[in-house]
């Protein structure tokens, strides 16, 4: 079962990375796509889903004993966003992403 826990979670912070690749390749114009940052990005996204559903599994919110699949999937993509979210208010930007 833990392991379909971990591939859903991975899975949960991939879609994210990809969601916020995709939505950064519309945003800008002359936006080349180069593929080791993709990779790169696609797979830290997917460990950091992983780290948030593993953070909040060892503290103990398993919300009644039904930490399912589906529930850390939704906990992977929610963690990338939530890191997304510290690091712009840490660096006082709106974005990521260098103009």
């Amino acid at each position: 079962m833990f392991t379909y826990i971990f591939i859903a979670a991975f899975g949960g912070g991939f879609i994210r990375g990809l969601v916020g690749f995709i939505k950064h390749q519309f945003s800008y114009k002359n936006v080349s796509f180069k593929p080791g940052y993709f990779i790169g990005t696609m797979a830290a996204s997917g460990i950091i889903g992983l780290l948030s559903v593993w953070a909040i599994k060892e503290v103990g919110f398993t919300f009644s004993d039904a930490f399912s699949p589906a529930l850390a999937f939704i906990i992977g993509y929610a963690g990338g966003d939530f890191i997304e979210n510290i690091y712009k208010i840490i660096i006082k930007k709106a974005t990521i992403y260098e103009k």
